[in-house]
């Protein structure tokens, strides 16, 4: 046992020796080259991003990635270099997924590759696939997309309160290892706004160091821990609403002013989108993940002129801001109805409840604000007001929907339908008719049809020919009717005397034949009266 533990020895001692040179030399190359691979690995380690996107349909969801991964910089390239590799996208059940690879400047190098998680319904049941997606290595890189659209801006503020709701219910039941980061992350992205940004430029004293400037009036009063990006799609229908349902700026500048006031309270940018034109979704974007070009430097600069291209980044808005738009907007009840909005049956969401909508509105308590009407979903819809709604309020006046010219068309092959039944009704109508005219008619005519005139003037005279002559029928019946008109009033007479005026009808009947026996010329009273010698 001793030998062999001293041949070991000796061995160990003497692996410097030439016959262990070549095992030595074999060592250090596997160690030089699993460092170079390493370090070549983690060099071409693309970094990785997140990005929760919802609402929406699954059309429009598709495209809003069409927009975010187009580059409209340069039309030249074509659409799949400049679109990078189209990933495909599963979002039609549940908790969709794909992914996008953003390119740099010349479009070949990858600068990062996003993870996009899609969601189209904020009900409570889906709170369970969106917690694992928050975790302390994700939260400083992922952004939350809400998708709106134009053609119902009267739902967003609405819209907005279920997800914000969800949100904030996934976000209370995350672990608080996750919550740390997510206040760490706030705390980052607040320092930007009040100039304590290393990188920014702003803000900056005589002595070299950052001004800290404090946080106005609303902002960042309901922080959600993770950036948050709204974006509105569909701006060219803004003008089919003025058209169409007579909406006015006022309408546009409350909505703008409305959205700006409740985003401020979250740190969110805003902006409005039109497919396949021109805008700043993609920088927006990836200025918010932290993806910067390394060829050439993406500038983001706000737009609240162009009404079709609203950009209001985050850090950037202020009430000051967004009261020089229109005066008469109470941002101050706004921003507090919101907060209040958004904490309503926030306690039936903590549990991953799944209860609906009207069973939580039964069991949560209802605030002051939310009794009176004045809550900010209500105060925003009693201005928004959807078109088809309010014209079907039975007694709305006329002024009240003066500046509406909304025609809604019906369904083709309903129409034709209808039209369908319409004509198999006239049908049976004029056949009937044709069998009435078919059927032999009396001769007889119906008085009052006779004294109306009406057929006379539609059929004309009728006549007939007897007897080689051309008789007339409304003339024989009309001689008919007068001969019997004459002898009724000689019946009436007869049956009216009575016995006491005999002598006078007797009378009468004597001057009568004396006046036919009397001779022309003469008088009744010269002519000689009968001699019985005669």
């Amino acid at each position: 046992m001793v030998g062999i533990g001293s041949r070991m020895s000796i061995g160990t001692q003497d692996s410097g020796g030439p016959g262990s040179r070549p095992s030595s030399k074999d060592g250090n190359k596997k160690n030089i080259w699993s460092s170079m691979l390493d370090s070549v690995a983690s060099g071409k380690r693309l970094p990785e991003k997140n990005m929760i996107v919802l609402g929406g349909t699954p059309d429009s969801q598709r495209e809003f990635l069409d927009t975010l991964s187009s580059d409209p910089s340069d039309p030249r390239l074509p659409d799949e270099r400049r679109r990078g590799k189209v990933a495909p996208i599963a979002n039609e059940f549940a908790l969709g997924y794909t992914y996008q690879d953003v390119l740099d400047a010349d479009h070949e190098d990858i600068l990062a590759r996003v993870s996009i998680y899609l969601l189209s319904d904020p009900s409570p049941s889906f709170a369970p696939l969106l917690r694992p997606l928050l975790t302390p290595q994700s939260v400083p890189e992922t952004l939350i997309v809400i998708l709106l659209d134009w053609s119902s801006p009267w739902t967003w503020v609405r819209q907005l309160r279920e997800w914000i709701r969800l949100l904030r219910s996934v976000l209370i039941s995350l672990e608080d290892s996750t919550k740390i980061v997510m206040e760490e992350v706030m705390t980052e992205w607040k320092d930007k706004k009040r100039g304590l940004d290393p990188n920014s430029a702003t803000g900056v004293t005589n002595s070299g160091g950052p001004v800290s400037i404090p946080l106005g009036p609303g902002e960042w009063d309901e922080g959600l821990g993770v950036p948050l990006c709204v974006v509105c799609q569909g701006a060219n229908k803004i003008e089919q609403l003025e058209k169409e349902n007579g909406w006015r700026e006022e309408e546009f500048d409350f909505i703008l002013q409305f959205m700006r006031t409740i985003l401020l309270k979250h740190g969110a940018s805003l902006i409005y989108t039109t497919p396949f034109l021109a805008n700043s979704l993609q920088s927006l974007v990836h200025s918010t993940l932290g993806i910067h070009s390394l060829l050439r430097r993406q500038s983001l600069k706000h737009n609240v002129i162009d009404r079709d291209k609203v950009l209001v980044p985050a850090n950037w808005d202020s009430w000051g801001k967004i009261r020089i738009i229109r005066e008469g907007f109470d941002i101050e009840g706004v921003g507090d109805a919101w907060s209040i909005e958004i904490q309503q049956s926030t306690r039936h969401l903590v549990n991953g409840g799944s209860q609906d909508e009207d069973a939580e509105t039964k069991n949560a308590p209802i605030s002051p604000i939310a009794e009176d009407g004045t809550s900010a979903v209500a105060i925003y819809e009693q201005t928004i007001k959807d078109p088809k709604e309010d014209s079907a309020v039975p007694g709305s006046s006329v002024s009240a929907n003066r500046n509406k010219i909304e025609i809604e068309t019906e369904d083709m092959q309903k129409f034709l339908g209808q039209q369908l039944t319409m004509l198999d009704q006239l049908k049976a109508e004029d056949e009937k008719n044709r069998e009435a005219e078919k059927a032999p008619k009396p001769l007889e005519m119906s008085p009052h049809l006779d004294e109306s005139g009406y057929v006379n003037e539609h059929i004309g005279p009728v006549q007939f020919n007897m007897g080689g002559i051309q008789v007339d029928a409304d003339d024989m019946l009309r001689k008919l009717k007068e001969r019997e008109a004459n002898r009724t009033p000689k019946k009436e007479i007869t049956s009216s005397t009575g016995p006491t005026d005999e002598k006078a009808q007797n009378q009468a009947l004597a001057s009568f034949f004396a006046g036919l026996v009397k001779k022309p010329g003469g008088s009744p009273r010269s002519s000689p009266a009968p001699s019985s010698n005669q």
